[in-house]
């Protein structure tokens, strides 16, 4: 039998044969599905094009020869909670055996009629089967012309020449090659650090696909050539060099030669028929795919119960992958986990799930580690920066990323930000490469301390200055000293309660002369709103909190972040008459 390694798969679930088939749109141009019989009990079923795991053959040896669905259950060990040689699927078909230089010439001809699944290639390798020229002219018997003079003794293939001499190669071989005794044979560090590295690569990655020869053409081949041939076509080929496998069209996996397409007997009798001797030959094989070859959803559908939502997006934080998981599905968290974190490798190391919404003044989250390593410090790259952040003390929000791009695409070089409640500086940081000055803070202690870490790691940190206090305060702070007529932006990222802390502008101008030339600063202020139209409720709630009427507001709807939920960002210019008011806030 002749293997072929390309990619790998396994079932956990075989659900009872409800069919499935991928979401297609109307205007889709793949083929109608059509009948398939690839299941083991011989019962015909119809299935779309392509692999699922609803096709194909279980291998024998998983107990799933009834083909009945078991779906996870919560009460599971967690070292158990997937069996992967459950999703493994043998889909059998016919491939066409080429010489590798005639290769792609072939393929580009007949592309139509190859198989076309998703990361299955339509070439397949087939093992022991590469030579180099040299080793061609070296153990080729009939070169230059030779002619066997035994008839009864039967010309071996290069691989099988090969494979012999390997075998009779022994110890005392080594007499004739006094080196290479020596340079086989490696040293023990070398032979450690090589099984290390073996170990370590056959962790990290997996086959998620194998084909393999299982018949080749024969004597009933033979016969079919010659039918389509002619009666001087004369079989028994001689492979010389390395071949291909050229995989055809599901459809054709078990058709006999007359029953292929028009354009592959073509190439048959172009290619074959010239010397009348077999170049190319039709083979049947196994595409076997493992439980690394599907996707995360494919997977989800067959564990989790049937009509349950499968939880597909999660936020990504450096290596953690942040899930909100529904109640329905908390039962079955850590399954769910384990595929998220198998089918993200290597970029995913844990997965984490919030259990509780954000209350504190800190605005940190509680996360349950559900897979993966347990340590939440990770580092995140954005805008070309790093920034370490520690999800057990700290907020960070990725999705906020355009956002945050939208924000400093209206800064420039002249301009001096006041971050209010700047985290551990995803804006404020960011800002530094572009605006003169940055000044931030935040009333969370630790999120103060990764501030200062990331300044430093992006060599910002002069053009940074931090705080660490209450916002009302913070604001007072700067608009009370020398500083205030050079602020030009006052961002103000913390949505649940932004808009109660615009009070503290009012009268923040109120001890200067008003003759004097002010420059009023930008206020940009995020906020969320679950009324029927948040933009106009997020505008009142503004309004509300400077005790002014007339407020010139730019709103911006930035996503929805929960049913009926919506973030928006308000900029405004500083009204004079709020910056002037008489009643002021103590601090």
């Amino acid at each position: 039998m002749v293997a072929t390694k390309l990619l790998h798969l396994k079932p956990n679930s075989f659900l009872p044969f409800s069919i499935f088939s991928p979401k297609l749109s109307s205007s889709s141009s793949l083929p109608k599905p059509f009948i398939l019989s690839f299941f083991s009990s011989g019962q015909t079923q119809t299935f779309s094009y392509g692999p699922s795991l609803h096709k194909g053959i279980i291998p024998p040896q998983t107990p799933f020869q009834t083909q009945n669905q078991t779906t996870y259950q919560p009460e599971e060990e967690e070292e158990n909670l997937i069996d992967e040689k459950k999703f493994t699927r043998i889909f059998h078909l016919a491939a066409l055996r080429v010489p590798a230089n005639d290769c792609f010439a072939l393929e580009n001809r007949i592309r139509g009629h190859l198989l076309n699944w998703p990361r299955v290639k339509n070439i397949a390798r087939v093992p022991g089967d590469e030579i180099e020229e040299e080793m061609m002219t070296l153990l080729d018997k009939r070169k230059d012309g030779e002619e066997n003079n035994d008839e009864g003794e039967e010309f071996e293939s290069l691989v099988l020449h090969r494979d012999k001499l390997v075998k009779e190669f022994n110890y005392r071989g080594f007499v004739k090659f006094k080196n290479l005794a020596k340079i086989s044979r490696p040293g023990k560090r070398k032979r450690k650090e090589k099984k290390e590295d073996e170990e370590r690569k056959g962790t990290e990655r997996k086959e998620f696909c194998v084909v393999e020869v299982v018949e080749e053409e024969g004597e009933g081949g033979e016969e079919e050539m010659k039918g389509l041939l002619g009666e001087e076509f004369k079989g028994g080929r001689k492979w010389k060099g390395s071949t291909r496998l050229l995989l055809l069209d599901e459809r054709y996996g078990d058709k006999g030669l007359e029953e292929l397409p028009e354009a592959i007997k073509a190439v048959l009798v172009e290619e074959n028929g010239e010397n009348r001797t077999s170049t190319i030959e039709l083979v049947r094989c196994k595409l076997i795919l493992f439980y690394d070859y599907w996707l995360m959803n494919e997977i989800l559908e067959a564990l989790l119960p049937e009509g349950m939502i499968i939880p597909s997006a999660f936020e990504t934080v450096g290596h953690i992958a942040h899930l909100n998981l529904r109640d329905e599905h908390l039962p079955y968290k850590n399954v769910i986990a384990k595929v998220v974190l198998d089918k993200n490798k290597p970029k995913i190391r844990t997965v984490v799930n919030k259990i509780d919404a954000i209350h504190n003044d800190y605005r940190t989250m509680q996360l349950e580690v559900l897979a993966g390593n347990h340590s939440l410090v990770t580092t995140v790259v954005e805008n070309g920066l790093r920034f370490h952040v520690d999800l057990a003390t700290v907020y960070w929000n990725s999705r906020l990323a355009t956002e945050r791009q939208r924000l400093l695409s209206g800064f420039n070089r002249n301009d001096v930000i006041c971050d209010v409640f700047s985290g551990v500086g995803p804006i404020a940081i960011s800002a530094a490469k572009i605006v003169k000055r940055v000044y931030a803070n935040d009333l969370n202690p630790c999120a103060v301390e990764y501030l200062e870490r990331n300044s430093v790691l992006n060599k910002l940190e002069r053009k940074i200055k931090v705080f660490n206090m209450d916002g009302r305060r913070f604001i007072n702070a700067m608009f009370s000293s020398e500083k205030a007529h050079s602020i030009t932006h006052v961002v103000m990222n913390l949505p649940n309660d932004a808009a109660e802390f615009l009070d503290a502008f009012r009268g923040v101008y109120r001890g200067q002369p008003r003759d004097k030339e002010f420059n009023f600063p930008m206020i940009h202020v995020y906020g969320f709103s679950k009324a029927r139209d948040p933009e106009f409720d997020f505008h009142e709630r503004i309004r509300i909190a400077l005790q002014e009427v007339a407020v010139n507001v730019e709103m911006r709807s930035i996503r929805l972040v929960a049913p009926g939920k919506y973030m928006l960002c308000a900029s405004f210019i500083l009204p004079e008459s709020v910056a002037f008011a008489e009643s002021t806030l103590n601090v």
